[in-house]
């Protein structure tokens, strides 16, 4: 059975589009977890017909204090229903037929435009999961395994992993990640999009000085490199040697994370994590806020010509 969340209200532990997988002896994936979850599990694995609404509340009866109210779509998957097509649209009411898709959700679902799950006109609508944001790590030690280990879970990130050969990386692949093995990881910085994050964290200085060496030649959204204030002076020099400009330099981050935290390659990861998502929140409340001021300056304009 999948458990996907169609409806919130108030305060509730995930968002809509927010599911996990239950079958008879395990479970993948959240919906919040606790008694909520625990809940939503037990009544997937009783349901007997193929398609089911449900509501629950958060509050008492829950044993919990959200205050809230969660609508979850269970739905029976089979190997044929993993064929569906994306976005994937269907009616939230069990009994209605599926054909008879209104012509308001045939537009959204054939034009495409949908920023994430929606309800419209009794149907739910999910688009096909594409990550916001490229990140590329390079280095496969300790701290690399351990960032790695942090961000790989996060749906909204596409990792690429580059280090000098396939036996660098653990035996036990992380599911979602690119993995990219080049003798000379400073080569594959030319595979990266424009849009992509950078993380250097590899066991050599010449590496690590190649790597910002082949991004400062380059556009993209943000690079960081692991290292001590005199490593980064160092390479400060070295670079400007190089031929790139202090401005340009400084497009470089370096230390990485939050240095209070310690020295731990989980501890860094826990740093550098708390930064990246920190900086994706800015830039997207820095986009919305650019759209409304766009929308604004548009209706000030047509009023004006109105006028």
């Amino acid at each position: 059975m999948r458990v996907v969340i169609v409806r919130v209200r108030g305060s509730t532990p995930r968002e809509v589009g927010a599911s996990m997988l239950v079958w008879p002896d395990g479970q993948l994936g959240t919906i919040g977890g606790g008694e909520l979850e625990f809940q939503a599990a037990a009544r997937a694995r009783k349901q007997a017909q193929p398609r089911a609404l449900v509501t629950l509340p958060l509050g008492p009866e829950l044993g919990q204090c959200c205050g809230g109210a969660v609508t979850l779509l269970m739905e029976r998957f089979d190997i044929a229903d993993t064929a569906m097509p994306l976005p994937y649209a269907r009616p939230l009411d069990p009994h209605d037929d599926p054909a008879d898709m209104p012509q308001s959700v045939a537009r959204l679902v054939q034009d495409g435009a949908l920023d994430g799950p929606t309800v419209l006109e009794g149907w739910f609508i999910e688009p096909e999961l594409r990550p916001a944001h490229s990140l590329w790590i390079y280095g496969a030690g300790h701290v690399g395994r351990a960032i790695v280990g942090v961000m790989a879970p996060l749906p909204d990130w596409r990792i690429t992993w580059v280090d000098t050969s396939p036996s660098r990386y653990p035996a036990t692949r992380e599911p979602g990640v690119s993995y990219f093995p080049a003798v000379k990881p400073a080569d594959a910085v030319r595979h990266a999009p424009d849009h992509a994050e950078h993380l250097i964290v590899t066991y050599s200085h010449e590496m690590d000085l190649e790597i910002c060496h082949r991004l400062l030649s380059r556009d993209f959204i943000f690079a960081g490199l692991i290292g001590s204030e005199t490593k980064w002076a160092r390479f400060r020099t070295r670079l400007a040697q190089l031929g790139h400009g202090p401005a340009h330099i400084s497009r470089i981050t370096c230390p990485i994370g939050d240095p209070g935290l310690g020295k731990h390659p989980q501890a860094i990861a826990v740093g550098v994590a708390a930064d990246l998502l920190t900086r994706a929140r800015a830039a997207s409340h820095a986009a919305k806020d650019g759209a409304t001021g766009d929308m604004t300056m548009t209706q000030d304009a047509d009023q004006g010509a109105g006028a």
